[in-house]
């Protein structure tokens, strides 16, 4: 528990680190990395290179501020970020250094509005936060390696199949190495991949969605190949693993972990709202949904450039034409001659409000949202604008988590 003291001196800093948290998590990052090279074989570079995870900490370190007296708020928050810290191996030992170098940024960056009475209050604060963060982490530890199937840290898969889902999407099916069983998954979560790719320093470990329903022999990842723009390097694990990795060559995975699940025991329809490549952890869902429960009213909302980058359509179609119930509705900003040619989609453009009412057949249902932020954000405003309540709609962040 944290002394009143505490609290008021911790709760003082909110509106300071609403205008600088950024600026400190930047430098934090640049400190840690700094003193810590090591960790460089943890961390994302790509999410660090875009920003989004100094924006993502500046968040959690700004809402743990806003809520210290009452911390049992962010506990949802606290599970989420504790199941990727699993997925990536984060250790009770990273805390003490994640800690001084935070207190060391907040000091950098305030300058002598960083108070010795402020750092030693935050010194407090985050020891309370990091202790909570290790006993979730440590909970989630035990359960992966407990489980049955389960293991401890990465442990070797062979690619058994290597299967084109679109130009820009692969599907990796994966198999472990010492044939013994795997651990059992819930419809939506993800392994985390670790690769040493040849003239790479750093090792690097990236977080796919397991695209197919548990239950399986494997574990199906549905990977999209992030190619190089102007103001944007391309993807090196993503090219790597389309370009280079090949039928029989093995990956290191962690065990099945992430919170945006799909709740098995909703009896009301539910919808699925996707764009691009978020429609991985969606596929999972749906198909455990009616395999579980073959009747069950489903929705599925897809949004892609066109039918060329368009994954798993056939499947999803299959589906639907297998089960009256499920309704597939696709919409496509940048569709091709072949694709108006052969009526592939429902929709030209983005979705709005108009259509989506339209192809809604109630707002008394459970939203499932992913794909990039700005498209999760435009949805969940126009599901809100339809009358849906926003505690039925769930979503899940690819990366660092963000804000809709």
């Amino acid at each position: 528990m944290l002394r009143q003291e505490t609290i008021q001196i911790i709760q003082s800093t909110v509106p300071v680190l609403e205008v600088h948290g950024t600026d400190i998590t930047k430098r934090f990052y640049q400190m840690m990395f700094a003193n810590h090279p090591e960790l460089l074989n943890i961390f994302n570079h790509a999410n660090q290179k875009k920003g989004r995870q100094q924006t993502a900490l500046a968040n959690a370190v700004y809402a743990a501020a806003k809520h210290i007296d009452q911390l049992e708020a962010i506990l949802p928050v606290v599970k989420e970020i504790g199941h990727k810290h699993r997925s990536l191996g984060i250790k009770p030992e990273h805390y003490p250094i994640v800690g001084e170098n935070l207190l060391a940024a907040i000091k950098d960056v305030l300058g002598e509005a960083a108070t010795d009475e402020i750092i030693q209050a935050w010194a407090e604060a985050y020891g309370v936060i990091a202790d909570a963060f290790i006993s979730v982490e440590a909970d989630l530890y035990e359960k992966a390696e407990q489980q049955e199937g389960g293991w401890e840290g990465f442990r070797p898969f062979r690619v058994e199949k290597k299967v084109t889902e679109s130009d820009v999407i692969t599907s990796f099916y994966l198999v472990p190495q010492d044939g013994y069983k795997i651990a059992e998954f819930e419809p939506g979560q993800y392994v985390s991949v670790r690769m040493e790719i040849p003239g790479e320093k750093n090792v690097h470990i990236r977080q796919y969605s397991l695209s197919d329903a548990p239950g399986k022999p494997y574990y199906r990842i549905s990977v999209k190949r992030e190619d190089g723009q102007e103001n944007q390097p391309e993807g090196k694990v993503s090219t790597y693993l389309h370009k280079q990795v090949e039928e029989g060559d093995v990956l290191w995975l962690s065990a099945p972990a992430g919170v945006f699940t799909l709740d098995l025991n909703e009896s009301r329809p539910i919808v699925f709202l996707s764009g691009g490549v978020g429609l991985t952890p969606m596929v999972s869902m749906l198909h455990t949904l009616l395999e579980k429960n073959p009747s069950h009213q489903a929705t599925f909302i897809h949004s892609a450039h066109n039918g060329n980058v368009h994954a798993m359509k056939d499947k999803i179609e299959e589906l639907a034409q297998k089960h009256e119930q499920v309704s597939v509705f696709w919409a496509y900003t940048e569709p091709t001659v072949q694709d108006r040619e052969r009526k592939a989609y429902h929709k030209e453009g983005y979705i709005d409000l108009g259509w989506l009412k339209e192809v809604l057949a109630t707002t008394d249902a459970r939203f499932y949202l992913c794909g990039p932020v700005p498209f999760m954000s435009a949805m969940k405003g126009l599901l809100l604008q339809c009358g849906v309540a926003e505690s039925d709609i769930h979503w899940e962040f690819f990366g660092p988590a963000a804000t809709l």
